[in-house]
């Protein structure tokens, strides 16, 4: 494989930053399944809580592997994609040069209904959007202006996870406030985690050996960000985020969906619920974003934001007599809290879609991850048809070397699936597919 033509996929989350290197297959055919190559993977987490941890994973070669190294000059999102440069040329032998073109995830792309190529007017209105999507945007830009600078031969592409959900009805984009104001000011549901979904659809496709445009499915994105989305007839229907990302499920840091009202009552100079002005305090809603987003979810539930370290403790915590969780056991409140949210999405989808369901879909680190979590949708999800999850297959999962697992028992119409996500692979894909960029 010779290292030209070489096409970076870059993700970049608000502490963190996964990279993929692909090389695109000389004289590609069409029956050709993936016309990539993947040639190495690399990622920076931490950044914001420093040292930041360097991985870096060539697929062959003589280059080493890198796990968790501690990078104490990675102190943002610029200087991690500066040490990895750094190290492509140094322990890979790969000329940056010979990189064509950089996809960037970014959360949120306004109206956009396509990717665009980053230009000097595309940067700017992605900026303007950073205020609806304040954990991922900002990281997204920075990556980006780096690139421009370290690779000016190389063009920026920027790939939108709101694309993916243009295909909402607009009586379920909608909200019940004046239509002016909301089409002046773009407030509406786009919805996000686009590109994730878009992969899962393609492989669950594959792996059902049915056309995409055929395929009705509920998905669950579930990570540090989480959410759920209703495919009908292979297009996006409904999704649990909003405007913004925070609306919808709970995260590691944000709170989900919450009375609107619920911020002002949290912040009253008096602790109490009041109406009294002088009691009031004066909120900004970069304040109120900070506590929704940074200062909430199952991180202030219970103190973590690892799902694991939840999962294994709330199974230490057992019903009382009476079938109540002690109050003690915050790990548990949390996972059963996650639980019931997401229950909410399945339930709510399936009437949506009109009992017409395919599949349910895990993904996202802890969808794929969590066993725990799997068996108890799996065990709650009984009375809509789907079949037992099989205790064996569902523990098995993370050793799978292949993208999709059935964890379902038996023959059913309705299957449960495991899908480990490739965003990075998605944009690739879609970037080789442009036939314009590679006339």
């Amino acid at each position: 494989m010779s290292h030209k033509n070489l096409i970076l996929s870059l993700n970049a989350g608000s502490s963190s930053l996964k990279i993929s290197l692909y090389a695109l297959r000389e004289g590609k055919a069409e029956s050709d399944e993936e016309p990539v190559q993947l040639l190495l993977t690399s990622s920076v987490s931490g950044i914001s809580a420093p040292p930041a941890k360097f991985s870096f994973k060539p697929s062959s070669g003589n280059a080493q592997s890198v796990k968790d190294e501690n990078i104490e000059s990675i102190h943002d999102h610029a200087s991690a994609f500066a040490h990895f440069l750094e190290r492509l040329e140094k322990d890979a032998s790969i000329d940056r040069n010979a990189i064509q073109y950089i996809c960037h995830r970014v959360v949120h792309g306004g109206d956009y209904v396509e990717p665009v190529e980053i230009t000097n007017e595309s940067y700017h209105h992605i900026e303007k959007l950073s205020d609806l999507a304040p954990l991922h945007n900002g990281s997204a830009l920075s990556v980006i202006k780096s690139c421009i600078e370290a690779l000016p031969k190389s063009k920026s592409i920027a790939y939108f996870d709101t694309t993916f959900h243009t295909s909402i009805p607009v009586h379920i984009s909608s909200y019940a406030i004046d239509p002016e104001i909301a089409k002046k000011r773009g407030l509406k549901k786009y919805g996000f985690h686009g590109l994730s979904y878009a992969f899962i659809l393609g492989a669950v496709s594959k792996f059902l050996n049915k056309p995409t445009e055929s395929l009705n499915l509920i998905i669950l994105h579930l990570g540090s960000g989480a959410s759920a989305c209703a495919i009908r007839a292979g297009k996006s229907f409904d999704t649990s985020m909003g405007l913004t990302p925070l609306h919808g499920l709970p995260g590691a840091t944000r709170s989900g969906t919450i009375d609107p009202s619920l911020i002002f009552h949290y912040t009253n100079k008096a602790g109490r619920i009041t109406h009294d002005p002088g009691m009031a305090s004066d909120i900004h809603v970069t304040q109120a974003e900070d506590i929704l987003n940074r200062k909430a979810g199952w991180k202030a539930l219970c103190g973590t934001t690892d799902f694991g370290i939840i999962s294994d403790k709330a199974e230490l915590d057992k019903d009382d007599q009476n079938g109540h969780i002690s109050k003690t056991n915050l790990n548990r409140l949390a996972f059963d809290l996650f639980v019931d949210r997401i229950l909410g999405y399945v339930g709510s989808y399936h009437l949506k879609l009109g009992g017409e369901v395919d599949a349910l879909v895990f993904s996202g680190g802890i969808g794929e991850r969590s066993v725990a979590l799997r068996d108890r949708i799996g065990e709650k999800i009984r009375c809509l048809g789907y079949q037992d999850v099989d205790r064996d297959r569902n523990g098995k999962v993370a050793a799978s070397d292949g993208a999709v697992s059935e964890i379902s028992t038996g023959v059913s119409r309705r299957k449960i699936l495991v899908v480990k996500t490739d965003e990075q692979l998605e944009m690739t894909r879609e970037c080789v597919s442009d036939k314009k960029l590679w006339a």
